[in-house]
């Protein structure tokens, strides 16, 4: 190309004619590339010795955690501030300085690695394929899923706009699995193999429950649009639960009881009691109880 000023030309007129797309003298938005590396530190962390390129020994371990955590400190407080000025706090909040937001985060790393250290042995006492926890840590993508949404749901209770769902892709991009930061957890969550996992940002999840692949846990319709923001449109999972691959479970309202087995490939839109078991049977959704005792319910397809 002997000169690209006709193609510059070109994407002015451009910009000047498609301005949703662009962001042009606005507030200095945060960086997916910060973002991501500081996402990759926390995890470090998290994970003292899992995550770092070199050994982390007893007598370095204070060193590089102060180092780390100074590290964090300026670099998420810079893209909170950046964040903060494209989205401000309701009721007038402090924009200038990300530094207060950051400190209280990372006050919540401790209670966030007693979690995370309960989903590391949720994966060793359901998977009989690993032969330990340093595998679950290293190699297995839903523990990181889990630890990266974690972290951004915390920030996104501190009211961080952009950060938080930033995260959750990064950790999405690289296993496969999509948890909205705003999905409420709980303690001794395994996701098994995890690719195509999808947690939408209502679902709310109780203590030892465990999903494998392919599962969604969705809204039954998106048509509302921005109308159904704030609305319950995922589904609650009582605790210890456990849904099969391909599982689709759908809707605000649909609640799983405790104690409850969804088979593989079930399309559930209904609230199912405790301790039910949901399978297809001859193109029949049968849910039943797992003692077999009852009538059951049937849902014709």
């Amino acid at each position: 190309m002997d000169s690209v000023d006709p193609l510059v030309d070109r994407l002015l007129d451009s910009y000047a004619a498609v301005g949703g797309i662009n962001h042009i003298d606005g507030v200095n938005l945060p960086s997916k590339q910060v973002v991501g590396e500081i996402t990759r530190t926390l995890l470090r962390l998290l994970f003292p010795g899992f995550f770092h390129n070199d050994l982390v020994c007893g007598q370095t371990i204070a060193e590089v955690t102060r180092g780390k955590l100074g590290q964090v400190c300026t670099e998420l407080g810079a893209e909170i501030t950046k964040s903060l000025e494209f989205a401000p706090p309701e009721g007038g909040g402090r924009v200038d300085d990300g530094r207060d937001v950051v400190c209280a985060f990372l006050g919540r790393l401790p209670a966030l690695r007693e979690m995370l250290n309960a989903d590391v042995q949720a994966a060793f006492d359901g998977d009989p394929a690993t032969t330990s926890l340093e595998e679950i840590i290293l190699a297995y993508p839903g523990l990181e899923a889990i630890a990266v949404q974690r972290l951004a749901h915390e920030l996104l209770g501190l009211g961080v706009p952009l950060i938080p769902r930033m995260m959750t892709e990064w950790a999405h991009a690289r296993t496969g699995i999509d948890i909205h930061p705003g999905a409420a957890i709980g303690p001794h969550f395994f996701i098994d193999h995890g690719t195509g996992v999808v947690i939408g940002e209502t679902c709310r999840i109780g203590a030892h429950v465990k999903i494998y692949h392919g599962v969604t846990l969705g809204a039954r319709s998106t048509s509302g649009g921005q109308q159904l923001r704030g609305v319950k449109r995922h589904p609650t999972i009582e605790d210890d639960v456990t849904i099969y691959p391909g599982a689709t479970i759908l809707g605000g309202g649909t609640v799983i009881g405790r104690g409850s087995t969804i088979g593989g490939n079930v399309f559930l839109m209904h609230s199912v009691p405790p301790e039910s078991l949901v399978y297809y049977e001859e193109r029949s959704v049968v849910i039943t109880t797992k003692n077999r005792d009852g009538d059951g319910l049937v849902f014709e397809i």
